[in-house]
């Protein structure tokens, strides 16, 4: 009987003062399951908009190399779903060529509105209302106009049902804390509570099984637009996913605060939207990626559930613009070819997508700065550990394992190959055990996969039913699936995860 088991290990920044080699524990305790990672497909970056879906094709599903599996979309305020009416530079059609390949191939499509339509506002324009005026009125959602927030954005979801695209989860706002002069709507946090709790029941969810509902989503990840929907009974029942961005906050701050709530009462937690190193005048460096890197791996250990980075296409991006004024000595910013940051991302996206986390015996608590991260999961059949080391010194690194382990492959990033920045190794092991000794080279980002010997403890698959008890699963390549279908993996609601085939 084939017996499964993954774990996957992210650990970062080990400083040149320590010592040329370290240990680290992966414990069996279990933390949150993964449900993926993603980017946006918003008009700036994806011009010409509706057209171009070379991004998604390099970037998504589980063959492609990069390996992403959720898809961010704007609900622009311009348009109701009519065809005929008019809008200012952009509309709902605009991302559904791109949602249509990321749904081919497993993935999941959201929407947010950076500002509902602009005659339901104090302001009367989807314009936020930030300018230098001190006058200036601040946009938000008018209170008459409760009752019909969530009636458009079912219109959103039967115009892409339409077009051929089922979408997963609708949001409540992007940045309801953030006063804007580009489109937007604030929210105090009191109000996103009076607008759940008395009028989120209209999101057609009968019409449009399995959508979710996002909170709204904070430009930091504070706890005071989280913790008020959490708290009340009403909004628990109709929020599914806690989201917020990072600008201003490390993941380890506001963000593991905010996941403390949503994790007691089963929800999950998604960071939707953050562009580290924006805004820079040239192709971030190697070690600028490895920041990246860590962030990935500080969500994790915040609690996080999903990762959704800013534009898909950009210099600073997972694919080239083609604008030159951004290349660096070798470096190109060859437009729609992968960049370096993409294969950063890959690491976790292919590996970490459906796991489940546990905890080691380093994990990092806080955002203060620290000489190493790690960060551990299950998933599967094989063991994976994830490396990352920013000094100039390389380390030997003795992994202590939960179960026995038979053999190995190494997948290395360094930042100086000049296409493929993933290379792949094997790793020798002599005999079953549970302590392996790997090289991790200095300022390198590494994933080292193991696979379980099948005589250590380990997940036995059997046939179970669609009814039996109340379970998440996901198919093989760890997309989460609405309902078990097949051969598929079940995390049951006791934290126990096994391989089960469901015969209707």
């Amino acid at each position: 009987m084939k017996k499964i088991v993954t774990t996957v290990l992210a650990l970062a920044a080990i400083t040149a003062v320590e010592a040329a080699s370290l240990t680290i524990t992966v414990n069996s305790t279990r933390k949150q399951t993964v449900t993926g990672f993603g980017a946006a497909c918003c008009d700036g970056a994806m011009k010409p908009y509706g057209t171009d879906t070379q991004p998604v094709r390099l970037l998504y599903g589980p063959t492609s190399k990069i390996g992403l599996n959720i898809m961010r979309m704007e609900i622009s305020p311009s348009f109701r779903g009519d065809e005929n009416a008019s809008w200012s530079t952009y509309n709902w059609q605009g991302c559904v060529p791109s949602a249509k390949i990321v749904k081919e191939r497993g993935g999941i499509v959201f929407g947010t509105p950076w500002s509902p339509p602009g005659d339901y506002k104090t302001n009367g324009t989807a314009q936020g209302g930030n300018t230098e005026d001190a006058n200036a009125v601040r946009g938000k959602l008018r209170e008459d106009c409760y009752d019909k927030f969530f009636p458009w954005l079912n219109t959103y979801l039967k115009y892409m049902k339409t077009k051929g695209v089922a979408v997963d989860a609708v949001s409540i706002q992007n940045e309801p804390d953030w006063w804007v002069n580009y489109s937007g709507c604030l929210y105090d946090p009191q109000d996103l509570v009076k607008l759940v709790k008395n009028y989120a029941y209209m999101l057609d969810r009968e019409t449009y099984p399995g959508v979710k509902l996002i909170s709204g989503e904070s430009l930091g990840f504070t706890q005071n637009y989280t913790d008020p929907l959490m708290n009340d009974a009403t909004c628990r029942e109709q929020i599914d996913i806690v989201a917020g961005h990072l600008y201003g906050h490390a993941p380890l701050i506001y963000m593991k605060e905010s996941a403390k709530l949503a994790t007691k009462y089963g929800k999950e937690v998604w960071m939707t939207e953050h562009s580290v190193t924006d805004n820079i005048d040239h192709l971030p460096n190697w070690h600028e990626q490895l920041i990246f890197a860590e962030e990935l791996n500080e969500c994790m250990l915040a609690g996080c559930t999903g990762y959704i980075y800013w534009y898909m296409r950009a210099h600073w991006a997972f694919v080239g613009t083609g604008e030159t004024k951004y290349n660096v000595g070798t470096m190109r910013n060859t437009k729609n070819q992968l960049l370096p940051r993409a294969y950063v991302m890959s690491h976790f996206s292919k590996h970490v997508t459906g796991s489940t986390r546990l905890t080691t015996s380093r994990d990092k608590t806080s955002g203060e700065g620290a000489a190493s991260e790690y960060s551990a999961y299950i998933k599967g059949d094989s063991l994976i550990v994830m490396a990352i080391d920013t000094t100039k010194n390389a380390i030997d690194l003795k992994i202590t394992l939960p179960y026995n382990v038979k053999s190995g492959v190494h997948l290395l990033s360094t930042g100086n190959e000049k296409e493929n920045l993933c290379q792949e190794k094997p790793i020798t092991i002599e005999e079953s055990t549970k302590t392996v000794t790997v090289e991790m080279p200095a300022r390198s980002l590494n994933t080292y996969i193991f696979m379980i010997d099948n005589g250590s403890t380990a997940i036995s698959e059997h046939t179970a039913t669609p009814t039996e008890g109340k379970s998440t699963y996901y198919d093989l390549h760890g997309h989460r699936l609405p309902a078990p279908k097949g051969l598929c993996i079940e995390k049951s609601a006791d934290g126990i995860t096994r391989k089960i085939y469901v015969n209707y």
